[in-house]
């Protein structure tokens, strides 16, 4: 699992800033008033040779006046509980003030690394005021400018110095691991036990019952397979009181940890927002899938063409995914699950002739043309399959620069339709290729 670093802070320090800065795009909503970010949010970034799951929060405020502020601080504490590193992020320009040293005194009770960073040091003639930050107590301070993009980099320094060992997963690579993912109360622990045929997971009618992700070895027709049961995804803005966010963090960690996820959504709420969100989530971590319609028995009004239909208007970068309609409360279905993970595995280990996909590409450019920038085309040299689990394609090209990411969809869509893939994510590198040595002189030339 991948170490947790929360940015802790009073509101409007620039925490959302920083996490955007870190995460290499603007993820978090960030405006100039006080209480913008009421939830944390999370993103997997790489950090050096390692990988963390960064995590924003809403601002800190010892001294709560409103039951936002209130719910506000029990999700930061959440976060804190849950964090490997903290990053205390104060605000340069106001210098030390009263709940800056309310919020470091409980930072210090958490016994957790703490990384203090003075934001909105634009210039050396604020930088100069860092040392009223030892006051603190808690070591060293670093001055960054997080919309300036100074000192960041100091950040991500302390950050892998502070770092815990990451031990890999003991888990055989012809072990699949199973993700069962979805917002609360759609039936994820039910479904789990109509699969595995017994009461592995708690099942109760409060949504969230599911507070941390429960693990089951499962086999299924002689293949073991790892079966990890995990708390719902809420919206942002719906993330509860503290223990949600701890299951949140889990629920991101367990699609990290799987080959395929089970998505699984209510059929009589149709597929909500929440639901495109997580998918994405799976999409973005090249994962394999399977929707499942659970509580199918609620719906009488439509058929399973029509739903279909509907699901593909929603999920249109899903369009590969297969779909299962199940009834987790009646057992009813649930067998037609497996075998579509089953195949999907096999997808995900599916091994192309390096010759047949570089024809296929070249093909490929001659019915549509890459990309041009300027004076400038796009032109592939060369393409091979240099990976699986998820099948990974690399294509070799003047310049990575011009692949734009529609031509990159094309190519992707043309893989498919000839080799298949169905139910996982494609991952395709567009790299530089190496420049060709002009031949010496008197040098034979081979064609």
């Amino acid at each position: 699992m991948n170490p947790v670093v929360a940015i802790i802070g009073r509101a409007n320090v620039g925490k959302s800033t920083l996490f955007n800065r870190l995460a290499g795009s603007r993820i978090a909503i960030v405006e100039d008033l006080p209480g913008t970010t009421r939830d944390r949010i999370a993103a997997d970034i790489p950090v050096y040779d390692k990988e963390i799951t960064l995590v924003d929060t809403g601002g800190m405020d010892p001294f709560p006046d409103s039951p936002m502020a209130e719910k506000t601080n029990l999700q930061v504490a959440a976060a804190i509980a849950d964090a490997d590193i903290i990053v205390f992020l104060v605000d340069i320009r106001a210098g030390v003030v009263s709940t800056d040293w309310e919020i470091a005194g409980k930072l210090r009770k958490s016994s957790k690394p703490i990384i203090l960073a003075a934001n909105k040091a634009d210039n050396l003639k604020l930088e100069s005021h860092l040392s009223d930050f030892y006051q603190l107590g808690l070591g060293t301070p670093v001055a960054i400018s997080a919309h300036h993009d100074r000192g960041t980099g100091d950040i991500l320094d302390r950050i892998a110095e502070l770092l815990p060992e990451q031990e890999p997963e003991e888990r055989p690579g012809d072990i699949p691991g199973l993700a069962l993912l979805g917002r609360p109360n759609v039936g994820k622990s039910m479904l789990l036990n109509a699969m595995v045929g017994e009461e592995r997971s708690i099942v109760d009618a409060t949504a969230g019952t599911t507070r941390d992700a429960i693990d089951t070895i499962y086999n299924y027709e002689g293949q073991d397979i790892l079966l990890i049961d995990t708390a719902g995804i809420r919206r942002r803005g719906r993330v509860g009181m503290g223990l949600e966010f701890y299951s949140l963090i889990r629920s991101l960690r367990a699609i990290n940890r799987c080959d395929i996820a089970l998505l699984v959504t209510d059929a009589s709420e149709f597929i909500t927002a929440q639901d495109i969100h997580i998918a994405g989530y799976i999409k973005e971590a090249y994962k394999g899938m399977v929707l499942v319609i659970n509580k199918w028995d609620l719906i009488t009004e439509f058929t399973r063409e029509e739903y279909i239909e509907h699901v593909k208007q929603h999920l249109k970068f899903a369009a590969h995914v297969p779909v299962v309609f199940t009834s987790a409360l009646h057992n009813k279905d649930v067998d037609r699950i497996m075998p579509q993970v089953m195949r999907i595995w096999e997808e995900r280990h599916k091994q192309v002739p390096n010759s047949v996909i570089d024809k296929l590409v070249q093909d490929a450019l001659e019915s549509h043309a890459p990309p041009r920038k300027g004076n400038r085309r796009l032109d592939i040299i060369r393409a091979y399959q240099d990976g699986i689990n998820p099948p990974s394609f690399s294509f070799l090209v003047n310049d990575p620069r011009l692949a734009h990411f529609s031509y990159q969809r094309y190519l992707e869509n043309r893989i498919r339709q000839t080799f298949g893939f169905s139910g996982t994510s494609v991952r395709l590198f567009f790299k530089k290729a190496p420049r060709r040595r002009p031949p010496k002189s008197g040098e034979r030339v081979q064609s």
